[in-house]
């Protein structure tokens, strides 16, 4: 019987199978992943503090009933230690013993890694990311010692977190080398008046700048910053961006390159090997959202389902999880020369990316504003055509 793998169980992993059981109930399937195997919406990690969520509150489903409802077998708490294409044969590192599983078909949905900034001192080890639930249930045991926190980036996710820590009154302070928040997704007038909504709620902003030291200081920790500006502080959470995990693909010979280079069928360099999610490379793109990643899931479980199917990336407005001020962005996927074009008024923010044609390549738009995105959507050119 022919064998499909998935490495991986987080919304790439987990997605994919659900569309493809839609169509394959026969093929045999196997997920594997490094951690406990439990379904939750990675999304949520970012804003789960409001809604006063522990982590395992998060959790929608158990890799058990996962396994039942996918009709698949779950090998969490699992390592994939190599992947020799040739033989379609994966090693991995099971319940603290070695062995090898066969594939027909392989889908690489291990995600990314956060990028961790060259932070000295003797703390600096205690930088912590929120990139998976384990890493969550870890900042809100650190959350129950203290308050005070620094954040290293002021990108979508660094932005999402000050507003949500806002709401449990913690003490914020926002570090970012690039002179303004959200810096590549939206125009300086729109990203100032985020900062001014967050700083309503007690942000500080430390931008133009970064964190150079993290030491200890009795019972708490000393961030040190560029410009020598001191922050006492109970929690340093970095948010500066995730790196597509390329081990794995890069142990099986596949070609890569900011993530794991596959074309618009999302097959890799090998015939039998396919990858979705935060570490592949579409085409020239590489977008850490949500809706990409599901689209992809279904053009791929039809593929690998008999039915061959190219990925179409419509235009993707993200909303950001800033009620402070409701901002939706819709980001110019590819480096092009262009200029904003910013309306301000008492409804909110209407940015939009015009090319040297005019032709409108992307938006932001802020508070009241955020209603015109169905109409601007359709007016933006497909980020994959077909």
């Amino acid at each position: 019987m022919t064998k499909l793998v998935i490495i991986g169980t987080g919304i790439a992993g987990y997605t994919l199978a659900r569309e493809f059981r839609r169509r394959d109930q026969e093929t045999e399937l196997l997920l594997i992943t490094r951690d406990d195997g439990n379904s939750y919406s990675k999304p949520m990690l970012s804003n789960a503090l409001s809604k006063n969520k522990h982590a395992d509150e998060l959790v929608m489903a158990n890799p058990e009933k996962m396994a039942t409802d996918l009709k698949a077998e779950i090998w969490n708490n699992t390592r994939v230690i190599n992947i020799d294409a040739s033989a379609h044969i994966l090693e991995v590192e099971r319940n603290s013993k070695k062995e090898t599983v066969h594939y027909d078909q392989l889908v690489l949905a291990n995600g990314a890694n956060t990028i961790n900034a060259p932070i000295k001192g003797d703390a600096a080890k205690r930088v912590l990311s929120v990139n998976d639930l384990e890493d969550y249930r870890q900042f809100r045991n650190e959350l129950e010692k203290g308050k005070r926190i620094v954040i290293i980036g002021a990108g979508m996710i660094g932005c999402e977190f000050a507003n949500d820590l806002s709401n449990v009154d913690a003490q914020i302070s926002v570090v970012d080398l690039a002179p303004q928040a959200l810096g590549f997704m939206m125009p300086e007038q729109a990203a100032v008046l985020l900062q001014e909504k967050l700083t309503e709620l007690g942000v500080k902003w430390h931008l133009g700048n970064s964190v150079t030291h993290v030491e200890y200081d009795q019972s708490a920790l000393l961030v040190t910053l560029k410009d020598g500006t001191k922050i006492i502080s109970d929690i340093v959470l970095s948010a500066i961006g995730l790196r597509p995990g390329l081990t794995l693909a890069e142990t099986a010979g596949l070609e890569t390159e900011r993530g794991i280079k596959v074309d618009r069928y999302l097959q890799t360099s090998d015939k039998d090997i396919y990858a979705l999610g935060d570490c592949a490379q579409v085409d020239d793109l590489t977008l850490p959202f949500v809706m990409p990643l599901m689209t992809c899931a279904r053009a791929l479980a039809a593929t690998l389902a008999g039915e061959e199917t190219a990925v179409r990336y419509p235009a993707m407005p993200v909303a950001l999880k800033t009620p402070c001020y409701p901002t939706v962005v819709c980001p110019v996927p590819r480096p092009i020369e262009g200029e904003w074009d910013v309306e301000i008024n008492e409804q909110g923010v209407c940015g939009l990316f015009k090319d040297s044609s005019n032709n409108v390549l992307g938006f932001v738009l802020m508070g009241e504003r955020i209603t015109e995105k169905t109409a601007l959507a359709k007016e933006i050119p497909d980020w994959l055509a077909e």
